[in-house]
């Protein structure tokens, strides 16, 4: 990665939580720093390349033992269920290294170096357990790439509470959530970790969170879940270690967001609907609704992402683990 010395142009100061301007300093800093320190007007940091790659968070980011995800299961010729037919974000990242993970083993060509932490219905206070089942089953190494992606479930909790709790009250505890899903990032960087974390995607675009303005009668439903987020999303990113050589932060937010302002662009049909007819992770390439298809729609269900949206997610990562300066 090369820094220029050409000044950058002033501009207005964005909110206290604009992750991008956080970091659009620090970057100036180390630009300046590098400057000084060569003596000239550049200077390239050697491509990180990881050891292995440490998967933390819920069930966007599993792979059970018998090669199925939460989202939509490829096939193979025998109409068996193929591990790698329809990957999920993570394997997409692994694959950039070469990586596959042991679920998979035998169903690709991939040298097994993921491991997969993240857990089925975990919430940000799982990650603390995950991070550690991890430190008990050797540690991390300097040359560690983790993911993290988390929270998902706790907006969900927290909407369920609604109205019996006001919305400020739960607009409290996302934020608490979002600080207590950065403290488990800044954990990870002290163990020596690089970490690549993801905000969420605006869960009130969720077919779920669509339902509920029509179930209950209530328009603002859905609106309630994407503040919810935000908060979350906000507190996540102003308080992780604010330093490109250590962590890249995803903005899935921000990402999903255009996504609904502009759906046939980015490729998709429908982002309103779920296409799996089966729960998950039972759904197939067999068990879709009619006229359903894997790269069409957005969603495999009413809260998890169809293999279109996870290969959102995966281009989110891997622009990160090749732009930061790991």
């Amino acid at each position: 990665m090369i820094f220029s010395s050409q000044a950058p142009t002033r501009r207005r100061p964005a909110a206290p939580h604009s992750w991008g301007l956080r970091v659009a300093r620090a970057c100036a800093v180390l630009a300046v720093a590098a400057i000084a320190a060569c003596g000239g007007s550049t200077t390239q940091y050697d491509t990180f390349r990881p050891g292995r790659l440490l998967v933390f968070g819920d069930e966007t980011s599993v792979i059970t033992p018998a090669g199925k995800n939460y989202s939509v299961n490829g096939l193979d010729a025998n109409g068996a269920v193929a591990c790698g037919g329809q990957p999920i974000w993570v394997q997409s990242l692994a694959a950039l290294y070469g990586f596959g993970f042991p679920e998979c083993a035998g169903s690709d060509s991939f040298t097994v170096k993921g491991r997969i932490l993240a857990t089925v219905g975990a919430k940000v206070d799982d990650v603390a357990a995950q991070i550690e089942a991890q430190v008990a089953a050797g540690g991390f190494r300097t040359d560690d790439l983790a993911t993290v992606l988390i929270g998902a479930n706790d907006i969900f909790d927290l909407y369920a509470q609604y109205p019996g709790l006001t919305e400020e009250v739960l607009l409290a505890q996302a934020r608490e959530r979002g600080r207590r899903a950065a403290q488990a990032v800044n954990r990870l960087v002290a163990l020596g970790a690089k970490v690549i974390v993801s905000d969420l995607p605006d869960l009130g675009l969720t077919p779920y969170a669509r339902q509920q303005n029509t179930l209950t009668g209530d328009t603002n439903r859905s609106a309630v879940i994407s503040r919810l987020t935000s908060a979350y999303n906000e507190q996540l990113g102003v308080n992780v270690v604010l330093d490109g050589r250590f962590v890249g932060l995803m903005q899935a937010q921000l990402r999903f967001q255009a996504i609904s302002l502009a759906l046939n662009a980015f490729g998709f049909t429908n982002d309103t609907d779920a296409v799996c007819a089966e729960a998950l992770p039972e759904c197939t390439l067999n068990t879709l609704v009619t006229d359903g298809t894997v790269t069409g729609y957005l969603w495999a269900d009413e809260t998890h992402l169809a293999p279109g949206g996870h290969g959102q997610l995966a281009t989110l990562a891997i622009d990160r683990a090749r732009r930061n300066p790991f």
